[in-house]
């Protein structure tokens, strides 16, 4: 969805509210107080009442934008922008876009959307073939680190992320050139390098006993065959990282410069959240102008 046909199709607030309303009558909605799924709509309140126990759902209920004091169609334009590149915007510049004067609650509303799109992607595991390894992202160093080091404000630090790719290995029948093309990713922060929050971290992402994994011979990676069907290590080398783990390596290289080029800084407690956006989108590059409609749709189930 480009910039003309998005302020022709969201034009109003009244706009986004029955967008946001149709969506999510599509999705069903459950009365929080007895779980009935058939309800009446009441336009002047804009809200769900239950056809069972009378109690009422308001549109924003439920979901991510609930509490928040910002018009649907802040939300939505807030939705466009970070999906109209792949590179995405920070907080600060979509405030300028918006033409708010207080930055907090933009701030609050990136974060949320961030979250949700985590949400949503924690909803599938990868299968097959995956590659996996891990990288360290430059961020904020914190308060604590500030003092035990004696560094200044401004310091940085790094921080560990498992990167995981799910890829498969295509022949050319007349050449016989084998090629590895890839499809999903996973990007998950690691508390540390030992092996239990590998291991935990690893076994939420992906389809266990059924998958293939490629990784590096890491010392945190000893369990990993307990729970796929093969697990292939190689020392690591350039080889290795042009090759085997290429697509990882492509991700964690890709993700260090959006960082970098959008972002001044970034807290570790925050850094799965800025994660969370890059995959999100990396996932779905190939969706075109759906992708503004999934994540309306992520922003609806994203609690």
């Amino acid at each position: 969805m480009n910039i003309f046909s998005f302020t022709a199709e969201f034009d109003s607030e009244e706009a986004c509210r029955t967008h946001f309303k149709e969506e999510r009558d599509k999705l069903g909605v459950i009365c929080k107080r007895c779980s009935h799924t058939e309800h009446y709509w009441i336009k002047s309140q804009w809200s769900y009442e239950c056809k069972q126990c009378r109690s009422r759902t308001s549109l924003r209920s439920g979901t991510i934008m609930q509490s928040s004091n910002l018009s649907f169609l802040i939300w939505y334009k807030t939705m466009f922008l970070l999906t109209a590149t792949k590179k995405g915007f920070s907080s600060k510049e979509i405030q300028r876009q918006l033409g708010l004067k207080r930055y907090e609650p933009v701030w609050a509303m990136v974060h949320k959307l961030r979250k949700a799109m985590g949400n949503r992607d924690d909803r599938y595991t990868l299968e097959g073939m995956i590659e996996m390894d891990e990288g360290y992202f430059t961020i904020e160093a914190s308060e604590y680190e500030h003092k035990t080091q004696k560094s200044g404000r401004g310091s940085k630090t790094k921080s560990n992320v498992m990167v995981m790719a799910e890829s498969t290995v295509l022949e050319n029948l007349d050449t016989g050139k084998v090629e590895r093309q890839c499809r999903y990713f996973k990007a998950k922060v690691l508390v540390d390098h030992q092996a239990d929050g590998t291991d935990k971290t690893f076994k939420d992402a992906i389809e266990q006993d059924e998958s293939i994994v490629f990784s590096d011979q890491s010392t945190s990676y000893i369990n990993i065959a307990d729970y796929v069907e093969i697990h292939i290590s190689e020392k690591s080398s350039e080889k290795t990282t042009k090759e085997t783990l290429k697509w990882v390596h492509i991700a964690i290289s890709n993700a260090k410069r959006n960082f970098v080029g959008n972002y001044h800084k970034i807290k570790k407690k925050y850094l799965q959240l800025y994660l969370n956006e890059f995959v999100y989108k990396l996932n779905r590059r190939y969706f075109g102008e759906r992708i503004f409609e999934r994540l309306v749709i992520a922003n609806i189930t994203g609690l």
